[in-house]
């Protein structure tokens, strides 16, 4: 399953599934669009990206399998 991006929007912030146009959540602000996709990436397991007001990653976290761990 993909990562979840928590990203500013034109009124607000959304989270999107990585690959998606389509918002799963709209919010006011950060603090709130944050708290439901951190719930939302620890649900399904995956990465959590939190994106800062100009679009640039602020903080990444992993709720389910580290994706920098090397395979081997």
């Amino acid at each position: 399953m993909a990562a979840i991006h928590t990203l500013p929007a034109e009124s607000g912030w959304v989270n999107r599934r990585e690959g998606s146009t389509r918002a799963l959540s709209r919010h006011e602000t950060k603090a709130e669009a944050v708290r439901a996709g951190r719930e939302r990436a620890r649900r399904d397991k995956v990465e959590h990206i939190i994106h800062m007001r100009d679009g640039t990653i602020g903080e990444r976290n992993s709720y389910g399998s580290d994706p920098r761990r090397s395979k081997g």
